[in-house]
């Protein structure tokens, strides 16, 4: 029986309590922990900066929430900051930005595997093979800046081989705008994918946006320039999947609910123990919010929160490879590109899109020159399941 949402209130919302060493005191290791708690790391600090961003933004459109709102997003600052400080400080940009991308293949192949909305699973494993090719992007560039494998970081639980192209990524903006699911009818798992999946995407955007600049190599500037472009495109596609019927105190409702959701995923895998005690600590913080949310909700709007919420949480998020899935989608789907909100075969895009694109391509993409030449050789991590699977060959990617 998984956790119930109506009835767990974890911790009251004037019991949670921070200091400076409480917040900074956890690293993980970049080498012994394995690399899905990397993951976790990554994915619930995006959640955090989600939920910051989303409660700044509803503090300006209503007067009467902003003091509630202000109450718990101090809170949900504080988290955000211990969760991002669990981060080594012997990891650099370049290796964090590797579990960037094996955190946007994993989990969004996780959430493509269970929505049970055909279309939502389609757009979800849509971006997924695009990111899928940022890993091998940035895998060259790993290896053109240190000459390590990247494997180093990804432990081998991710291929590292070219998906759909960068180059052929890039799409006018009108076709990158989804349909939305209708919060009325939606499974609520429906719900949590799109804001899980927004949020890990837009805090991809604001860390390339943030750390391109500060490298000196002009491949390196470049490639980061490319793909935080391709980055504010899922942004705008998993954005658009959320019901913009929703009201502002049912938005806060259920992105309360999806913080409960993915820090219960992580407790559920976490093999960090001390990181296992900060994901229950932070599901039972969650649930305070939740109820102090769900409150407001029914108190304002005179609705049940039950018509929102699940009254059990669904299926924890799976965090472990998902190597064959993903080679399945690349083998069925590569070719695709998108027409307004519709899927569609490369050669049936429209001609705005590929005159956005070869306006962008002009003076060639970087993407294709950080790669140029590379083939990723297995180094001592290779795993005895991949050479078993036959994915490498005398040293070569198949």
């Amino acid at each position: 029986m998984g956790l119930d949402l109506l009835k767990e209130k974890g911790v009251p919302l004037d019991r949670q309590k921070f200091t400076w060493k409480d917040l900074t005191r956890r690293m993980i290791s970049k080498l012994d922990d394995d690399a899905f708690t990397r993951v976790r790391v990554i994915l619930m600090n995006g959640i955090e900066a989600e939920s910051v961003r989303f409660s700044h933004a509803c503090a300006r459109m209503n007067l009467d929430l902003r003091e509630p709102l202000a109450l718990i997003r101090r809170v949900e600052h504080f988290q955000q900051t211990l969760v991002n400080w669990l981060n080594p400080g012997n990891q650099s940009p370049i290796e964090t930005t590797l579990g960037y991308e094996q955190t946007a293949i994993e989990v969004t192949a996780s959430v493509a595997l269970h929505e049970p909305d055909p279309y939502l699973a389609q757009t979800y494993r849509f971006g997924m093979l695009e990111d899928f090719d940022h890993l091998y992007r940035y895998s060259a560039l790993y290896d053109r800046l240190t000459g390590k494998d990247p494997n180093y970081i990804v432990q081998s639980y991710t291929d590292i081989i070219p998906g759909r192209p960068t180059v052929l990524e890039h799409r006018h903006p009108l076709d990158d705008v989804r349909r939305p699911y209708a919060s009325r009818t939606a499974d609520p798992i429906t719900k949590l994918n799109a804001l899980t999946i927004v949020s890990a995407e837009n805090q991809v955007h604001t860390y390339y946006m943030n750390i391109g600049p500060q490298f000196t190599d002009p491949v390196a500037r470049m490639l980061y320039a490319e793909i935080a472009a391709i980055e504010e495109q899922h942004v705008t596609q998993y954005e658009a999947l959320c019901d913009p019927s929703e009201t502002w105190l049912e938005k806060w409702l259920l992105h309360e609910a999806n913080e409960v959701y993915n820090y219960y995923s992580c407790l559920q895998s976490e093999t960090n123990p001390v990181l296992k005690e900060v994901w229950q600590r932070f599901v039972d913080y969650e649930l305070g919010h939740l109820h102090y949310v769900k409150e407001l909700f029914q108190r304002v709007e005179g609705r049940d929160a039950a018509e929102v919420l699940p009254r059990e949480l669904p299926e924890p998020i799976g965090f472990h490879e998902h190597r064959a899935f993903v080679r399945q989608v690349l083998s069925n789907e590569e070719h695709l590109s998108a027409k307004g909100t519709d899927f569609v075969m490369r050669a049936e895009e429209a001609e705005r899109t590929v005159l956005y694109r070869e306006q962008l391509n002009a003076d060639g993409s970087p993407s294709d020159i950080a790669s140029a030449g590379y083939i990723w050789r297995p180094g001592t991590e290779l795993s005895v399941e991949a050479k078993r699977e036959g994915v490498v060959s005398e040293g070569r990617i198949q």
